[in-house]
């Protein structure tokens, strides 16, 4: 596995992946309506494409498959962090975290922040960061549950 930045040409996969961990979740943390309206099917390309140009994720590869991506904001906020639900348990997450981490420290970031759904509250924490409130978000009339955390580095 290797980590790169990301290219244009891997907007559609890395939507795919999207779609495919969200909906990999298991259902005692999020229900079926919740997926739905977390990662919508089928996914939007065009609003992926564009959102990955502006975010400029870091993209793990294995054998030149997409199997993770991980974006930071130039704030210190990590707003997507997603492994293929083929890939996940084997370390994808962490090299990305690790990834980023450095990033923000030669960057000069003192702080890294997310909003983490309740299975990667669990990761962030085994990481370091804190809990800093649990947060309930409507989205057309579904709602869902995710964790403000924060690290110091």
């Amino acid at each position: 596995m290797n980590i790169q930045p990301y290219q244009a040409e891997w907007a559609s996969d890395i939507a795919d992946l999207f779609h495919a961990a969200v909906h990999a979740i298991d259902d005692e943390d999020y229900g079926s309506a919740q997926k739905a309206v977390w990662a919508p099917s089928p996914p939007d390309y065009a609003f992926w494409s564009q959102r990955l140009a502006e975010k400029q994720p870091w993209v793990a590869l294995s054998n030149d498959q997409v199997v993770g991506f991980i974006e930071l904001d130039p704030d210190g906020h990590i707003d997507c962090t997603y492994v293929h639900p083929d890939f996940q348990g084997i370390g994808v997450a962490g090299a990305l975290y690790d990834k980023v981490e450095k990033q923000a420290i030669k960057q000069g970031l003192s702080r890294l922040y997310v909003e983490a759904s309740i299975p990667a509250r669990h990761f962030f924490a085994a990481r370091g960061f804190s809990l800093v409130k649990r947060n309930q978000i409507e989205r057309q009339g579904v709602t869902l549950v995710n964790f403000s955390m924060e690290k110091h580095v």
